[in-house]
């Protein structure tokens, strides 16, 4: 699978693994699998009869002896091990057939995604090869994924959480182009050197490659590269690379819009673009008081919580300022870390915080904030017509951002953890103890639950995620003031 990616990511792998360097996001993705083969395990083998081949315990050698054995019986077994055709792979369901004779199997490979992709299917093909070539009796393949339209009954109860889709015919009709990967793999092992391959777009697809900082650190960087460009489409990415243009200024202005030229014209010129005319207008139809919201959301891929669906982001916390008449500033916020579900008791805060004004509630990029808002509407329907209320009064700040304001530092980004330090430069996300951004604060949300986390570790971690979803909000209230042109305002 590593040689379907790249074939030196396959070298590296095998002769320099020492070099690999995942991201967090890496490990997460790792652990996200981890947690869908254990309960592909509750739910295969519910009566715990099954048995699971540990290859850290037991070492490659006992672990196909131990394979073939199991395999001799009639009981669920996870990650069997096989070796034949000049490949080793590692099944995580084999399931006996019921009533068959002699006995067969059936493969399944569980995903933590919510549908079957282009290297899953690759995936199931060689496991399939190899599985068949070792003589295993399989008589179907089969990937599960995750539905994400299911709802979690709580209880522990997961029946439903996977869904199967059958690939056997797929799979199977594959085994020669499966042997020729398999040729090239052992080809490219046996070589004494790494192949001599550039980084490109395969270094993040299917996923990002942990190699991509060992294999980067001799490329000449451009100075203004092509990804700095707004929603620059993949497709171009590739097409300019293959021509050998990295830099933005070697892109015709032809192939960009709009907002790509003044991109592109500001950053070569090192100049900052600022309609403020044009932002005080779009602002002068929100006057005082107004509010300003953001979330913290977590999601689990296996819910914890009854009433929650798989990858469904749950605010846990928010930050709500108010900028009164007269200029005064008033923070509310809330945080949920007592380990219970925390969307009911944000949903009463959240509507007692923002009353039933009809002041203008800013969100910077609003429709996941709408999103987050209408998911508790419906499923506290008790409090749906509070919560369509603040819904109502939402107002996207980034559009405003993205048309009024571009600065060269923003490298081509309207996040606000780009455009916070270009518009106010005395406000920087750097600056905060611990938690930084998004996924550190679902990281330190998770650490705080944890019940090995002593009070102290989270005390410490509720302060830094208070001060973290505070700033996003002031943030905010900040850009509000430059692109309001309120320097009357001591904020």
């Amino acid at each position: 699978m590593a040689l379907r990616q790249c074939s030196k990511r396959l070298w590296l792998e095998i002769h320099r693994p020492e070099l690999r360097a995942d991201s967090s996001g890496a490990e997460t993705r790792f652990q996200v699998g981890y947690e869908a083969g254990e309960v592909a395990r509750q739910l295969y083998d519910p009566s715990g009869q099954g048995a699971l081949i540990d290859i850290d315990a037991d070492g490659f050698n006992q672990a196909f002896v131990r394979s073939a054995s199991l395999l001799q019986t009639s009981q669920p077994i996870f990650e069997a091990a096989f070796s034949a055709g000049g490949a080793l792979a590692f099944a995580d369901v084999m399931f006996p057939e019921p009533g068959t004779t002699p006995l067969r199997w059936r493969m399944v490979e569980v995903k933590s995604s919510t549908r079957v992709k282009d290297y899953h299917r690759d995936d199931v093909a060689v496991q399939s090869y190899v599985a068949l070539a070792a003589g295993i009796p399989v008589s179907s393949i089969a990937v599960a994924c995750i539905d994400s339209s299911w709802v979690y009954p709580g209880g522990g109860n997961y029946v439903g959480l996977l869904q199967e889709h059958d690939l056997t015919a797929e799979a199977k009709s594959r085994q020669e182009e499966v042997q020729t990967w398999i040729a090239q793999a052992q080809e490219i092992a046996a070589q004494d050197q790494e192949p001599p391959i550039s980084i490109g777009t395969h270094c993040d697809e299917p996923f990002e490659c942990g190699f991509y900082t060992y294999c980067s650190r001799n490329e000449s960087q451009p100075e203004y590269p092509v990804f700095w460009l707004p929603h620059i489409s993949g497709k171009l990415i590739r097409e300019l690379a293959e021509e050998g243009v990295n830099d933005m200024r070697n892109v015709p202005n032809a192939l960009l819009n709009e907002r790509q030229l003044r991109v592109k014209h500001h950053t070569l010129a090192g100049t900052v673009y600022f309609d403020a005319t044009g932002a005080a207008q779009d602002l002068s139809e929100f006057p005082l008081p107004v509010q300003f919201l953001d979330f913290e959301t977590i999601q689990f891929a296996v819910p914890i919580w009854a009433g929650t669906r798989p990858y469904q982001q749950i605010p846990f916390q928010y930050s709500l300022h108010t900028l009164t008449e007269s200029g005064e500033l008033q923070h509310y916020e809330f945080l949920g870390l007592d380990g219970g579900d925390p969307s009911l008791k944000l949903a009463l805060a959240l509507i007692a915080g923002c009353g039933t004004h009809p002041w203008p509630i800013f969100a910077y990029n609003a429709g996941f904030e709408k999103s987050r808002i209408r998911e508790l509407a419906e499923r506290f329907p008790e409090h749906a017509a509070a919560l369509h209320a603040i819904n109502a009064r939402i107002v996207d700040l980034l559009p405003i951002a993205r048309t009024r304001y571009y600065n060269p530092n923003q490298h081509g980004s309207w996040s606000i953890k780009a455009v916070l330090p270009a518009a106010v430069p005395d406000l920087r996300y750097s600056d905060l103890e611990g938690v930084q951004d998004g996924g550190m604060a679902m990281e330190a949300f998770l650490e705080a639950l944890h019940p090995e986390t002593t009070p102290e570790l989270k005390q410490t971690l509720q302060q830094q995620l208070l001060a973290y979803c505070k700033l996003d909000t002031y943030a905010m209230v900040r850009l509000w003031q430059v692109f309001a042109g309120r320097t009357d305002l001591d904020l």
